[in-house]
């Protein structure tokens, strides 16, 4: 497994159930894509272990090829809660591949 770490801001999505996202940056995207991409499942799912300061989770990443040409990972409402996480708030993350 490979390790990633990176910076990015939390957002809601405007679709339907408002799903929270950060970003990850479009080189570190570019890079994880061309050495793991042949892992992706469909719509551009790629499995990875999060990890925020000390609290780690299995997750995955999504490529969004319509708007940033990025991976966008989720942060579920348990996670968001226990390290209370608004809207806009920069956060450091590390993903294991």
């Amino acid at each position: 497994m490979k390790k990633y770490q990176f910076k990015g801001k939390l957002w809601i999505s405007k679709g339907t159930g408002g799903w929270y996202f950060v970003t990850l940056p479009r080189g570190l995207s570019q890079e994880i894509r061309k050495y793991h991409g042949e892992n992706e499942e469909g719509w551009g799912r790629l499995k990875v272990k999060a990890c925020l300061n000390e609290t780690k989770w299995d997750s995955a990443i999504w490529y969004d090829s319509k708007e940033s040409e990025s991976y966008l990972l989720p942060l579920k409402a348990a996670i968001r809660k226990k390290h209370k996480l608004t809207i806009g708030i920069e956060i450091s993350l590390k993903l294991l591949i």
